[in-house]
C-alpha cells in the first residue's frame, strides 16, 4: 500500500494543506480578536448575541486546527491578546463602530471564510481535512445566513440597485 491509501490520520500534508491551514488559523485567531473588540461597539442585543456566536465558533475551528497542525509538527502562528470588555457608552462618540458597520464587516469576514474554505477543500487530499473544512464552511454559512436576516430586519441592509427585468 502507499502512503496516501490508509488512514487520513495518519498520512502526510502536503505544502498547500499545511499553509492554508496554517493560514487559515491566523486568520481565525486574528478574527477572535476583532470580534472581542467589535463586540465592545455594538449597541443591539441581537447583534451581540451573535458576535459571541461568531467568537465561540472561531474557538472550536481554532482547537481544532491548533491539534492538526501539532500532530503533524506544524508550528502554530501566534495567538492575539484576549481584548479587554468595554462599556459602550465609555467608547467616545466619534470613536465607535456603528452596528450597521459592524455588521457588514463580519458578514464580509464570513464570506471570506467561506472562500478559504472552499478553496481548502479543493487542494485537499487528506480526506479529514476536506471534511473538516466543509463543516466549517458549512457552520459559517449558517452564521452568515443569521447575520443576513439580522441585517435585514433591523434594516442594515443597502442592497445594490435592483433590477427589475422586462
Amino acid at each position: 500500500m502507499g502512503i496516501l491509501s490508509g488512514n487520513p490520520k495518519v498520512e502526510p500534508m502536503h505544502y498547500g494543506e499545511v499553509f492554508g491551514t496554517w493560514s487559515y488559523l491566523s486568520t481565525a485567531k486574528a478574527g477572535i480578536a476583532k470580534f472581542q473588540t467589535l463586540i465592545n461597539h455594538a449597541g443591539d442585543r441581537d447583534l451581540q448575541e451573535l458576535i459571541e456566536e461568531a467568537i465561540k465558533l472561531g474557538e472550536q475551528e481554532v482547537e481544532q486546527l491548533e491539534t492538526i497542525l501539532k500532530e503533524n509538527g506544524i508550528g502554530l502562528p501566534p495567538t492575539p491578546p484576549s481584548r479587554p470588555v468595554a462599556k459602550l457608552d465609555e467608547i467616545p462618540t466619534g470613536a465607535r463602530f456603528h452596528d450597521v458597520e459592524i455588521s457588514a464587516s463580519i458578514s464580509m469576514d464570513i464570506a471570506a471564510g467561506l472562500v478559504a474554505c472552499s478553496q481548502i477543500i479543493g487542494q485537499s487530499i487528506r480526506e479529514d481535512i476536506a471534511l473538516l473544512f466543509g463543516q466549517f464552511h458549512m457552520q459559517k454559512a449558517a452564521l452568515g445566513a443569521k447575520f443576513l436576516r439580522l441585517s435585514k430586519e433591523k434594516g442594515w441592509l443597502v442592497p445594490p440597485p435592483l433590477h427589475q427585468g422586462q
